[in-house]
């Protein structure tokens, strides 16, 4: 599908100290006096994409994008492995959003996102309701541990060859809870103990995925060497202890996003995260508007990305400056 808005370079951009020794990257692009926006990228752990920026009208958005701790531009990285996870969890990432929003002078903004971006998303608009104007959410995840089961356990059953490699990574004995196994060890001060399960992680992620026909082969495994290790290193930290989240907290408290209108959209063919969770979040959330797409997975389709579009032109507003 064509990119609906050129990817405009961004107009002011920054590291904003959030504490504890990270400075998050920043950047705003699109109309200074447009609606703002923020996009919450997926992981956690991957880094922003500037390709996000093409779902928006720039006349019509002022426009958020920003690396969370640890990983694209935010310093320090923690592809260094002396830097440090102890400060990089749910609650950490939530209050960094919230000094962003302050640090920009927003009142309120449409939040977009998918897979972790969503979970993310979820536990900030929870939290500051009335901070949120809409949110558009798409491959819906609330990080419960159940569901990092299916991605981690549960999945293996359609790929077991994949599955037999993933497991063999690290030794029988810690197998029982493979999720923090891997943390460990992609936390390792033995660069290739580290090396090697960054690898292994990586190629499970992308067997996961193996169905599917949108988007790059291989998408974990191609991703330039800092990129990989931020990835697994953050995301098996944060789902080895379940995203510092009560089981399924984000759903239970769902009725804290009475008021914010809500699009998600979902693939019925996701296998990363199945689409129960986006209707159980949409039956607990009456302002949200669910779509499932038929042959569609977790990188989405281009008819999933025309919906993505279509949603954000419709909360975008007359452009800034219209009818002066």
């Amino acid at each position: 599908m064509p990119a609906p808005y050129p990817t405009l370079p961004p107009y002011d951009e920054g590291l904003l100290d959030v504490g504890d020794g990270n400075r998050i990257h920043w950047e705003v692009s699109g109309n200074p006096d447009g609606k703002p926006a923020v996009v919450v990228h997926g992981g956690p752990g991957s880094g922003s994409s500037p390709g996000s920026r093409t779902f928006f009208d720039p006349d019509r958005y002022r426009l958020v994008l920003s690396d969370q701790r640890g990983c694209g531009r935010s310093v320090p990285h923690v592809a260094d492995p002396t830097t440090s996870l102890e400060h990089n969890t749910t609650g950490h990432l939530v209050a960094d959003l919230e000094k962003l929003r302050q640090h920009l002078g927003v009142e309120s903004w449409l939040m977009f996102g998918g897979s972790w971006g969503s979970t993310l998303i979820l536990a900030y608009a929870q939290q500051y309701p009335q901070r949120v104007s809409e949110i558009v959410l798409a491959g819906v995840t609330t990080t419960r541990r159940s569901e990092t089961d299916w991605l981690y356990g549960g999945a293996g059953r359609f790929f077991p060859e994949a599955y037999e490699r993933f497991r063999s990574g690290v030794p029988q004995e810690e197998r029982e809870d493979l999720v923090a196994a891997y943390a460990r060890r992609a936390s390792s001060a033995d660069l290739a103990v580290r090396d090697k399960a960054v690898a292994d992680w990586c190629a499970w992620e992308d067997a996961v995925l193996s169905l599917e026909t949108y988007g790059a082969a291989n998408p974990y495994r191609s991703r330039p060497s800092a990129g990989r290790i931020s990835l697994v290193r953050i995301a098996s930290h944060f789902f080895a202890h379940g995203a510092w989240l009560e089981e399924g907290a984000l759903l239970r408290d769902a009725h804290r996003l009475a008021g914010i209108p809500g699009v998600l959209l979902q693939g019925r063919d996701d296998m990363a995260g199945p689409p129960h969770t986006a209707w159980e979040l949409a039956r607990a959330w009456p302002d949200a508007e669910l779509r499932i797409f038929e042959g569609t997975g977790h990188r989405g389709s281009g008819e999933m990305g025309e919906a993505i579009a279509a949603a954000l032109e419709g909360f975008a507003g007359p452009a800034a400056g219209a009818g002066e």
